[in-house]
């Protein structure tokens, strides 16, 4: 391949239509306009995005992303915070005494993240699949 051979892929450059040229040229008389109207006239059109009055879609669109007031009430624990908590069982109560979860957390979820060394008990909190298999494999169990 050299720089002076390099050129478009085939019907990729299509010519500019010639509009208002004669009939026998496809796009006589009306240009393609078709026939009186706003967009008929030179000059007479509208906005981008305007939909003939209807309220248009840009504005009826939310316009302020989504958070969800869930997410203050969930929080997730990793198996390598479980390691560093001292108490026998670990509920949520131990969870926020040791400042692992926030204050306002009305559920927790331990996540398949980092390595349990030693054996926990935990109580009342969710376990994903792999951090079930991991605390066990630790010697650690789960009270449902």
């Amino acid at each position: 391949m050299r720089l002076n051979t390099l050129k478009p892929a085939a019907g990729a450059k299509r010519p500019r239509l010639r509009v208002g040229r004669g009939a026998s040229a496809g796009q006589g008389k009306t240009c393609g306009r078709g026939v009186k109207g706003q967009r008929a006239r030179k000059g007479g059109y509208h906005k981008v995005g305007f939909e003939g009055g209807q309220m248009p879609i840009q504005r009826r669109l939310p316009k302020v992303g989504f958070r969800s007031k869930m997410a203050a009430t969930r929080a997730e624990v990793r198996l390598s915070e479980l390691a560093k908590i001292e108490a026998g069982v670990i509920d949520l109560e131990a969870l926020k005494k040791a400042g692992i979860v926030p204050a306002g957390a009305e559920r927790a979820k331990v996540v398949l993240s980092g390595k349990l060394d030693k054996a926990v008990t935990l109580k009342g909190v969710a376990v994903t699949r792999g951090a079930r298999a991991a605390i066990e494999g630790a010697g650690g169990t789960i009270e449902a």
